[in-house]
């Protein structure tokens, strides 16, 4: 009868390692399968400035690009809608409020004004920006793009 028991016993605590490695594996997937929100909500643009297509070729010798700078500024609650750079560089400054940066692999990273530090926008970055905080957060975002 101990025998049994004890059977009994390694078969539940195998099931149960297996459904937890189950569940672990189906959970895994469904992070590396993360979207972000589909429209802006809660954002304000500001254009601060734009060097021409034209100068940009003069200078450096870049067709069909411009560079940009803008004030982008997420409301309490709001987000910037999920996007790629694959074609369009950029670096942003925070320089109020927090940023929350989100990513299809499920990672977020927090971006505070007043960090010496920038979020960087590489031609891999596919993410979204949420602001969970209780005041508007503002980003200076800087980036090359395509100039039509």
């Amino acid at each position: 009868m101990k025998q049994n028991n004890r059977a009994g016993r390694l078969i539940r605590y195998l099931s149960i390692a297996v459904i937890g490695i189950l569940v672990g594996a189906t959970g895994g997937q469904v992070l590396a399968q993360l979207k972000g929100p589909a429209e802006h909500k809660g954002v304000k643009v500001t254009e601060l400035g734009i060097i021409t297509e034209e100068s940009l070729k003069a200078q450096l010798g870049i067709q069909g690009f411009i560079l940009r700078m803008r004030a982008v500024t997420v409301e309490p609650g709001g987000h910037i809608r999920e996007h790629s750079h694959a074609t369009r560089p950029g670096l942003v400054k925070m320089i109020s409020g927090t940023w929350i940066e989100g990513h299809p692999d499920g990672r977020e990273i927090t971006y505070h004004a007043g960090e010496d530090t920038a979020l960087l926008e590489e031609k891999d970055t596919v993410h979204w920006v949420y602001n969970r905080g209780s005041e508007p957060a503002t980003g200076v975002v800087c980036g090359i793009q395509p100039s039509k």
